[in-house]
């Protein structure tokens, strides 16, 4: 997949205390753009590449949070002037269980699996849902099985527990905003599912600037002024509107539009003993509850919960939009894993890691991407195209009819889309993930010789 020339040279400004590394990370970076998801020994041209990367990847110099840290940066550069961004954060799983050789490298994931977990926040357009990059990342590994270790893990202390992640990852952002804006950063609402619902999370919202978050709760908590616990209290709420909702298919449910029944209240849920300065937390819950779902389907009750200030059926409403921006977190861990085949890589640990740093910068742009095409076909092509790559795809134009002289998005991204395998009776049917990014490998492909053949004119 390939973007604007800013963005490829996100890697040049990569510090690693040597110049040589820099140089070589933006080599690296280039070449996987143009054959990502593919064994290292066919991205490059030849044996001496190949052996000067897996140095690269091998150097002590280097790491995953140096070579994602530009692109962070960036995301934060481009969207500090916005009133308000959505920071949606999510973790996965990266399995290598079937690495023979340096599984000390890696660590227990569950199921029998072995490899490393990875944690993200995406930063995305609050009215249109349009993904705008990532925020932060952070990838580690288990040192010890879960089972055996759950004695140990409540006795140490929060920074240390795996669960700080959703914490850090508050901090983390807020900080990047505060280095790249002059004057003022934008109000961030970090969006997490049922696993970020822990009351560190709550304790660290209400000491941030410009923070606030909508979590799925996942625990039915008991409330400070009312002889009551969360899920009983708002459940006996009256409801408030009824709207529909477009679900998304996943391995748990298909796609379908879900008709829910929405209440919202105000409530302080009490502190846990292990948070003795705080006094409870003043928040608003939304609660969303399928009517009539389908046979065989799992119905949707979210209890949401958030900081943000919920007093008409207009900003509950909002909030269930915004929350539903959750799924394109695993959009991306689809385009990671499927289009990137980070999983199908056999390196250390530590060259994984850094490696991982070059796809996951990838992954986010192909989502942006894809989702500019959703969202704003209408502007102009040389947002996310080369000269040399608009010129590829007018010269393979198969319609008289197009007009060319409208070089925008929709058409780049429909045509780009086409090279992956996009039929055109079904242009009704959204882009999906896979055929596009099949067609920026075809695009790069026939972009070279492009190229090739203008520097032999």
């Amino acid at each position: 997949m390939t973007v604007k020339k800013s963005e490829n040279a996100c890697w040049s400004k990569c510090n690693f205390g040597d110049k040589r590394l820099t140089q070589r990370a933006l080599y690296i970076g280039d070449c996987l753009r143009l054959k990502y998801g593919q064994a290292l020994s066919t991205v490059f041209k030849n044996a001496g590449d190949l052996k000067r990367t897996y140095e690269f990847l091998a150097n002590p110099k280097t790491s995953f949070e140096k070579v994602v840290e530009p692109s962070h940066y960036q995301t934060a550069k481009e969207t500090k002037n916005l009133p308000l961004i959505l920071s949606i954060g999510d973790t996965t799983f990266l399995d290598y269980k079937n690495i023979k050789l340096k599984r000390e490298d890696y660590g227990p994931i569950g199921n029998g699996g072995n490899g490393l977990i990875l944690h993200t926040s995406l930063a995305v357009a609050p009215d249109s849902g349009q993904p705008l990059g990532l925020l932060w990342e952070k990838v580690w590994k288990r040192t010890q099985k879960i089972k055996s270790g759950k004695k140990v893990n409540r006795a140490k202390v929060f920074e240390k527990k795996e669960s700080y992640k959703w914490v850090e990852a508050i901090q983390k952002v807020s900080s990047i905003f505060q280095e790249v804006s002059e004057v003022e950063q934008p109000k961030v609402i970090h969006i997490f599912d049922r696993e970020g619902d822990i009351a560190e999370v709550f304790a660290e919202v209400q000491r941030a600037e410009k923070c606030s978050f909508l979590v799925r709760a996942a625990h039915n908590r008991s409330l400070n002024e009312e002889e009551n616990y969360l899920w009983n209290y708002v459940q006996n709420q009256p409801v408030s509107f009824e709207r529909e909702i477009s679900l998304t298919n996943n391995h748990k449910r298909k796609k379908r539009i879900a008709h829910l029944e929405v209440r919202f209240c105000q409530v302080k849920l009490r502190s846990p003993q292990r948070l003795k300065e705080t006094n409870g937390f003043k928040i608003y819950a939304v609660y969303a509850k399928e009517i009539n779902p389908l046979d065989g389907e799992e119905p949707i009750n979210w209890m949401l919960l958030t900081t943000e200030v919920i007093e008409s059926p207009e900003s509950a409403n909002t909030l269930l939009r915004w929350y539903t921006y959750r799924w394109l977190i695993e959009e991306y861990h689809k385009i990671l894993k499927s289009g990137c085949q980070v999983e199908s890589y056999r390196l250390g640990g530590n060259s994984m890691k850094v490696l991982l740093g070059f796809l996951t910068t990838i992954s986010s742009h192909l989502l942006k991407i894809t989702y500019l095409h959703r969202n704003h076909p209408e502007r102009s092509a040389t947002e996310i195209l080369t000269f040399s790559q608009i010129q590829v795809l007018k010269a393979l134009s198969s319609s008289k009819k197009e007009d060319l002289s409208k070089e925008t998005i929709g058409w780049a991204i429909e045509a780009i889309a086409r090279l992956g395998g996009y039929l055109e009776h079904r242009r009704k049917t959204p882009i999906g993930i896979t055929v596009l990014w099949r067609g920026w490998l075809e695009l790069m492909f026939l972009c070279k010789g492009w190229e090739l053949r203008e520097a032999l004119s």
